[in-house]
């Protein structure tokens, strides 16, 4: 499976660079691209470096074409300005004509929105995608599992989307466990 990774402008960009180094810890094939918003919210929310990908400028990557489509996309964190320009069908930038390519190919689509609270614009365009056949994933995290760090919540959340994507994991206990 190759999973192409979108990292857009919302709070919450470490669930996008845990779901990266899990990805690579799983051996997983994967790419991503970031928005120019990511990488100053990188910088402003996190100490780390901004990870090797694309721009969102570089509109002529591979994946931008339903011909060399990954299997799967992960929009992580998704801000409302993108989500809806992915319901919109506006691909103005690679991370949403590769989301619109996912749609139109048929394959996963996982949108992670990390927002809150959600008006009815926000609801109507998850709807929208959801009935296109997006999956909406919001960065919530569950305590059943009883984390005890960021990194188990991080973990969750990156757990969720491999469940999704049905990559096996063992980043959290599941209910009942």
């Amino acid at each position: 499976m190759k999973v192409l990774v979108g990292i857009t402008g919302a709070s919450g960009v470490e669930y996008a660079l845990n779901l990266l180094r899990r990805l690579r810890e799983l051996g997983v094939e994967h790419e991503c691209v970031v928005s120019d918003a990511a990488k100053r919210i990188i910088e402003v929310e996190t100490r780390a470096e901004v990870p090797e990908c694309y721009s969102e400028h570089e509109i002529h990557a591979p994946f931008a074409s339903g011909s060399s489509a990954p299997d799967a996309m992960v929009v992580i964190p998704c801000s409302m300005k993108t989500l809806a320009a992915i319901a919109a069908g506006y691909s103005g930038n690679l991370i949403t004509r590769s989301a619109d390519v996912m749609l139109k190919e048929r394959r996963k689509l996982v949108l992670v929105p990390r927002e809150t609270p959600l008006n009815a614009i926000h609801l109507r365009n998850m709807l929208a995608l959801a009935e296109m056949g997006a999956v909406i994933l919001p960065a919530m995290p569950a305590f059943y599992h009883r984390p005890a760090t960021i990194q188990d919540m991080l973990d969750f959340i990156a757990g969720k989307v491999l469940d999704v994507l049905g990559i096996e994991h063992t980043l959290y206990r599941r209910w009942g466990e």
